[in-house]
């Protein structure tokens, strides 16, 4: 497809001038890689999940849902492998106007695109915010890098409190942080930005029937949404571009005016996690089945949506020119179930 800079120019900008998304910070010179949400945003996000919640967890008997905390023990991060090298991006430095680059999205790695100097040598910047708790002797910790985590430390909570019937899901909606080199493209890529995720978890035996059903129940969704199903293409990750965890993914990708990029994920996470937290922590995560009596650690299916990318992409979906009166306008054909205003009285007012 071909990029229009013109289009997302213009969508951004109408975002500001409706209420939906403000940049962070503005009236000190902003921010790189945060935005706020305006009167209208917030209504369009709190539409979006709460359908995402009433399809995944409300109309549904098999999928709990948790609210886990943003700030999670250090060790976590170790055992779900965000502290080593997995999750690091490489990054090259300017010599010169001393900006700074992801390697791997440079056409030339020696050339700086913003002043044409040569670039410094490659290295590994992890993407994790690092912070204190605590006052003296204060304990590392990391502002969550994915939501996922929380669930799966909270896995055996679940399991003792409710029982849950295999296969079951466990649901969270809530933020995420990744330091960014190179935040861009509005609200796509942002430091700050919110999940919808369930990791659903199943027997090894049956993963590839519960893969295609979450392929469909994204299908679902997306049209649910009103996001625009031409614009969305389904893509096969090749085994040297998934997650060190990924036995299969399935990138939902989507028709942005800045190109094609992902807009969902679906992984099959194997037992990848709930081993290696068992593993680090000591605790037992092994499902305790009253059917067979056999207990065995679950695998997991997970779908994953960003909050963010759902709403810059129904913005997309929804964008609409036409001429009334002889004068162009803009307007977003939002989906009812999700637009922010159901019914509004207007004076009538030529301008």
């Amino acid at each position: 497809m071909e990029k229009d800079e013109r289009l997302m120019d213009t969508i951004t900008s109408l975002a500001k001038r409706r209420g939906f998304v403000f940049p962070g910070s503005e009236i000190y010179g902003g921010l790189a890689g945060t935005w706020d949400y305006g009167p209208y945003g917030v209504d369009l996000k709190r539409n979006v999940k709460n359908l995402w919640w009433k399809m995944f967890v409300d109309d549904r008997d098999d999928i709990y849902g948790v609210d886990s905390a943003i700030l999670m023990n250090a060790k976590v991060w170790e055992a779900s492998g965000h502290t080593g090298a997995g999750f690091t991006d490489p990054v090259v430095e300017c010599t010169k106007c001393r900006h700074r680059f992801r390697s791997d999205q440079l056409k030339d790695a020696k050339k700086c695109p913003d002043c044409g100097e040569a670039l410094g040598a490659e290295r590994r910047f992890n993407l994790m915010f690092e912070t204190k708790v605590g006052a003296e002797g204060a304990q590392t910790s990391y502002l969550r890098p994915e939501t996922a985590q929380g669930i799966f430390v909270n896995f055996k909570n679940v399991v003792d409190s409710l029982h849950p019937s295999m296969p079951f899901g466990i649901a969270q909606i809530g933020k995420a942080f990744r330091n960014e080199i190179a935040p861009r493209d509005f609200v796509f890529r942002a430091r700050e930005f919110e999940q919808m995720e369930i990791e659903y978890f199943i027997r090894e035996a049956d993963w590839e029937w519960h893969f295609d059903y979450w392929q469909k129940e994204l299908r679902r969704f997306i049209e649910a949404v009103g996001i625009a199903p031409t614009k969305v293409h389904e893509v096969e990750v090749p085994t040297s571009d998934r997650a060190h965890y990924s036995k299969r993914t399935v990138d939902f990708e989507f028709d942005f005016p800045f190109g094609r990029k992902e807009l969902y994920g679906l992984a099959y996470r194997t037992d990848f996690d709930l081993r290696n937290h068992a593993h680090h922590s000591g605790a037992s995560l092994v499902y305790p089945d009253e059917k067979t009596g056999e207990p065995f650690i679950p695998h997991v299916i997970e779908p994953s949506l960003g909050v963010d990318r759902t709403i810059l992409a129904i913005l997309c979906s929804a964008y609409r020119e036409d001429t009334l009166g002889g004068e162009k306008r803009a307007y977003l054909a939002l989906d009812p179930k999700i637009g922010p205003v159901k019914a509004a009285v207007f004076p009538l007012l030529k301008h």
